[in-house]
């Protein structure tokens, strides 16, 4: 079984998140650090990925930061779990097994909550299917980025954020569809010190396969 180093950061800046992230991946790829998983919030912040097009941005002009990893623009703030599993991948290299990994694990820490969700075809994330005159909403998001075999970037889970913050860009590129949180979809607030426990153990099980 592969050594998983857990690190919960609590509140860290975006930027600061980065360099971490670019630190320990560095130490990996070197052989100088175990598989890592930092576990965080953001303070608020838009932040887009390679194929992100203009007309995704905030429309006020709210700046991005531009971002490494794959997918498109989302947000990340307070009440939003990120994770971010600085891990490397077994030869062959298969990025798309990795993100159904994470894919299953968050689909796990849903059902636990007592909430239903699924993957869509063709986009990637843990969606709650449509009903009624509701949409697919999406409750996480995941977006990579693999380099010398060892990962970068990864998940965030919508626990308790404000919402509003979506409604300022069209999240992940994706126009027909919603985005949700945990608290809105259970009619409950279920904050982050709620989540990270049994999202924890989750991805521990996924990445120490």
């Amino acid at each position: 079984m592969t050594e998983l180093r857990i690190v919960r950061a609590g509140l860290v800046p975006y930027e600061q998140a980065w360099a971490r992230q670019r630190e320990l991946h560095a130490q990996r790829v070197a052989g100088e650090g175990p598989d890592t998983l930092l576990l965080l919030e953001h303070p608020s912040v838009y932040t887009a990925g390679k194929r992100t097009e203009l007309h995704e941005r905030p429309f006020d002009g709210t700046p991005v930061i531009d971002v490494d990893r794959g997918g498109k623009i989302t947000w990340h703030g307070p009440g939003q779990l990120v994770g971010y599993p600085i891990v490397a991948l077994p030869d062959p290299i298969d990025v798309v097994a990795y993100v159904r990994r994470l894919e299953e694990a968050l689909i796990e820490v849903c059902a636990g909550f007592g909430l239903a969700t699924g993957r869509v075809e063709g986009r990637s994330g843990v969606w709650v299917a449509a009903e009624g005159t509701r949409p697919e909403r999406k409750v996480a998001a995941i977006g990579v980025r693999v380099a010398r075999g060892v990962t970068m970037h990864g998940f965030a889970l919508n626990c308790d954020p404000d919402m509003t913050a979506f409604a300022n860009m069209i999240p992940c590129g994706i126009p027909d569809a919603g985005v949700t949180s945990l608290s809105a979809e259970l009619g409950r607030d279920v904050p982050v010190a709620e989540a990270i426990d049994p999202v924890e153990k989750a991805i521990r099980a996924v990445l120490t396969l």
